[in-house]
């Protein structure tokens, strides 16, 4: 959950035309209304996503488009602004993976 009480859903498997998705959206729990928000760089599912300290959103890893692309490149979403950037990518791809923030942030 989001320091604003909303949800963030990202990336994931579609259904039809779209199968690997990039695209995010936010849901507000007192009102139950979906809005869309920013897209990912990269479509992604089978990745991990973590809330940090700063309030950011860290999504890592997973399976994207093309056929067996297995990911190693990292994202983080600022909810304040809506906007995915990218970071740093981690040394291994990775999917069905965990993360767990850890106390020191």
């Amino acid at each position: 959950m989001l320091s604003n009480g909303q949800v963030l859903v990202a990336g994931g498997y579609g259904t039809g035309a779209v199968l690997y998705l990039n695209t995010a959206e936010l849901y507000n729990p007192s009102t139950g209304v979906w809005t869309i928000t920013g897209n990912m760089s990269y479509t992604r599912y089978y990745h991990t996503a973590s809330v940090l300290s700063n309030g950011q959103v860290l999504v890592a890893g997973g399976y994207g488009s093309g056929g067996g692309l297995y990911l190693n490149s990292a994202e983080l979403y600022n909810p304040s602004t809506g906007v995915w950037i990218i970071t740093g990518n981690m040394s291994y791809t990775r999917y069905l993976h965990t993360a767990s923030v850890l106390s020191n942030g």
